[in-house]
């Protein structure tokens, strides 16, 4: 590091004396060809000089072929036979009567959540604005009257109508608060949720 340190020093040195003083004369030029300082033995490199403190990391020198991808993930019965198998898991929706997995969600009946989701949120963008929503809101289909609620209930909430009926998957229930106030009574009570 020193050493090209040196040099860059030098020819910065040098080029500025050239361009204040010019060219040296000819004859030290001639001098300075014939009489060519000592070269320097080569060093050595080694791996920490080119490194440094840095590390090396194990990298792969060459990109797996498709037939080594396939073989690893299906394997072949010379190098380890891995068998395909039949899922298990399988289940009929009894809502649309398409298939899914167990443990997950039916796709179809998914994709009919996602829309209806998406129409309430442009009819609230639409009617509240893109402001924050700091009050509840509450979604009412066409049909269905205001609950029979106090009126400290309706007060500081938001009501968006939808100009359609609602859709029978979509349970009134879920409009319920899942959260209540903690409570000292040990007693359990039913919820309308069920």
């Amino acid at each position: 590091m020193i050493p090209r340190f040196i040099n860059v020093i030098r020819q910065i040195e040098r080029n500025v004396i050239y361009s204040l003083f010019g060219q040296p004369p000819r004859e030290l030029a001639l001098a300075y060809v014939h009489n060519p300082p000592p070269t320097p033995a080569p060093r050595k490199f080694s791996i920490k000089d080119i490194i440094g403190d840095g590390y090396l990391m194990a990298v792969p020198k060459f990109r797996r072929t498709i037939e080594r991808r396939l073989k690893r993930k299906y394997g072949t019965p010379e190098y380890n036979q891995k068998i395909l198998l039949p899922k298990t898991n399988i289940l009929v929706c009894k809502e649309c009567g398409h298939h899914y997995e167990s443990g997950r969600l039916c796709g179809n009946c998914y994709k009919k959540i996602e829309s209806e989701t998406k129409e309430i949120k442009a009819k609230i963008v639409e009617k509240l604005g893109s402001s924050p929503i700091d009050k509840e809101v509450i979604v009412l289909y066409e049909g269905e009257n205001v609950p029979d609620q106090p009126q400290e209930f309706w007060k500081g909430k938001r009501i968006i109508e939808m100009k359609k009926e609602r859709p029978q998957w979509f349970s009134k229930n879920l409009l319920q608060r899942s959260t209540q106030e903690p409570s000292d009574s040990k007693d359990v009570k039913p919820t309308d949720l069920a």
